[in-house]
């Protein structure tokens, strides 16, 4: 077979202007490559449809280069230090510079894998009842076997991934957690580009993590830390990992928000020719605490450097998680749930103290994640849902498939979503893409595939008037199988009529009479409360202390709402 093994120059000129560039977003998140696309092509408007899960706060680098024409995804936003809208994004999609198709995690990826299995479309249980819903590429189709969601084929015409290692012939071996796994790289017209951390002369001793046969690769080039700044998990394989380093993706994010971003383009993008300059400019200090970062015990170093502040007084964020988690506990020991799947952000952690309490009360739960982590367990100082320092202690590593595709929709598992809201309606329904004409959020991510299919699902958030609305105007996740929203000041149930009522209150010094008027001032509908009011309970300092040393930086539970 041709030896396929070139420099990133060589490789890059296999994308062509005009095409459909899928950028792959596994637990790596990034590719060098994708940086050296941006760099090729940059000021040329190569009108690229680009086709990325998750976009997060380096997609915005297409964005500023003029290369963009259309995005095909199912997230845009930044990720660190916390998930919110990005300017870049927003201002492009809002006055219609850039076109845009949102899809959940689940529906991009189901797409991908039809078209990689020669079908010309595939039944979904997600999007029914949402605004996605009016997606060209889906359709209700009434069948002999009843009516299903169907999703059309999509194939794109390039895929650009990394993985820890290849052969010279372009065969491909990855590392679980996947999240989106390989169904673009199998899907694409005309094959993929891609970076490595090392090639090796045979890959056979590693056939069992191969998951791309060599004759659908046009090019691979070796990249140490190309992933960066993604990390690599490459537990058996002959390269060494290294952590995501977050303060790359806070300085990313930082400068794409301020005046700076084109100073850190020159640094970061532009000014690097090849990896070899881009890695002399991280510098080995920081390559050395990247390494360290992927091992597992790292998050030590982050706790010693971080202590939580366990004497601050408690903000609404952790007031709703607490109040969040003591629910979501008390529906896992009613309903024997397996799993909870844990949204991000506040929700995460909320999820996370959920499951420890229903475990302090003999409950078997486990922990699960969109990225395919089933079975895991938090690590201290360390907040986020795709934290790798997490991946050794899960029970089993799969892919988004696996978890949003058949341990959450499937008949044999019954499963629990804890999830956030931009904002949620009378009905449950979930909006976080758009408030049109005003304010582009960021989209859908694996929300609309849990709420479409767990079991049930508890909404937890702080409570405020844009919060709140009597109808959302996008939805993006349907209300239909939300039990409850629970926020810092109140505990809203749905009633015989499928509207949230109000139920519980928070405790404070106002009588309960004068706290329930001052939560119906916030709710923008006909709020139904019942002939007896409960009264939360206060937040336990020790349940604070827990969250606290999962977020000792205040990533999430910061102040104000």
């Amino acid at each position: 077979m041709p030896d396929k093994v070139c420099s990133l120059d060589e490789a890059i000129v296999h994308v062509r202007a005009g095409d459909a560039v899928h950028v792959v977003t596994n637990h790596t998140r990034w590719t060098a490559g994708a940086r050296h696309l941006v760099r090729h092509w940059w000021g040329r408007d190569p009108g690229f449809t680009l086709v990325m899960l998750s976009l997060s706060s380096l997609g915005a680098l297409f964005f500023r280069g003029g290369l963009v024409a259309k995005v095909v995804t199912g997230y845009s936003g930044d990720v660190f230090p916390n998930f919110s809208p990005n300017p870049w994004f927003a201002s492009a999609y809002l006055d219609g510079s850039v076109d845009i198709e949102h899809w959940s995690f689940l529906t991009f990826l189901q797409r991908l894998e039809a078209a990689a299995r020669g079908l010309p479309a595939v039944t979904t249980s997600s999007l029914a009842g949402s605004s996605m819903a009016d997606n060209p590429g889906y359709a209700r189709v009434v069948t002999p076997f009843g009516e299903v969601g169907m999703l059309e084929a999509y194939a794109p015409d390039i895929t650009l991934l990394h993985a820890p290692i290849g052969d010279r012939q372009g065969n491909l071996a990855f590392n679980a957690p996947g999240l989106e796994g390989v169904w673009g790289a199998l899907a694409a017209r005309r094959g993929v580009v891609a970076t490595v951390d090392r090639v090796v002369d045979d890959i056979r001793p590693w056939s069992h993590l191969v998951r791309v046969p060599g004759h659908r690769v046009l090019a691979v080039t070796e990249t140490p830390m190309g992933a960066h700044p993604g990390g690599l998990f490459a537990r058996d394989t002959p390269v060494e990992p290294y952590g995501e380093d977050l303060e790359f993706w806070a300085e990313a994010r930082a400068a794409s928000h301020g005046d700076g971003f084109d100073d850190w383009i020159e640094q970061w993008v532009l000014g690097p020719s090849d990896q070899d300059q881009y890695l002399d400019r991280l510098g080995a200090a920081r390559i050395a605490r990247l390494r360290r970062r992927a091992e597992p015990d790292s998050w030590r170093d982050d706790e010693a450097a971080h202590p939580p502040d366990l004497d601050a007084p408690v903000v609404a964020w952790e007031a709703a998680a607490v109040h969040g988690a003591r629910y979501l506990a008390g529906r896992v020991t009613a309903l024997g749930a397996d799993a909870v799947l844990a949204g991000a952000g506040v929700a995460n952690l909320a999820a996370w103290l959920a499951v420890e309490l229903a475990r302090d009360q003999g409950s078997d739960v486990v922990l699960t994640a969109e990225l395919g982590l089933w079975g895991y367990e938090p690590t201290p100082a360390d907040p986020f849902v795709f934290n790798h320092r997490s991946f050794p202690t899960a029970t089993m590593l799969g892919d988004a498939d696996q978890v949003l595709g058949t341990l959450v929709s499937g008949p044999g598992t019954t499963l629990l979503g804890c999830l956030g809201a931009a904002q949620i309606d009378r009905h449950g329904n979930i909006n976080s893409t758009i408030v049109p004409g005003k304010v582009f959020l960021v989209g859908s991510g694996g929300g609309n595939d849990v709420a479409s299919s767990a079991d049930e699902v508890v909404v937890m958030t702080t409570l405020t008037h844009r919060r709140l609305v009597a109808d959302v105007p996008y939805v993006t996740s349907v209300g239909a199988r939300v039990r409850a929203l629970v926020t810092d000041l109140a505990l809203f149930e749905k009633d015989d009529t499928g509207v949230l009522a109000l139920t519980a209150v928070a405790p404070g010094a106002d009588t309960i009479d004068a706290r329930v008027d001052a939560v119906r001032a916030l709710c923008p509908w006909d709020l139904s409360v019942g002939p007896t009011v409960a009264e939360l309970d206060v937040p336990d300092p020790a349940l604070v202390e827990r969250l606290r040393r999962w977020d000792p930086q205040g990533r999430f539970l910061r102040p104000g709402a």
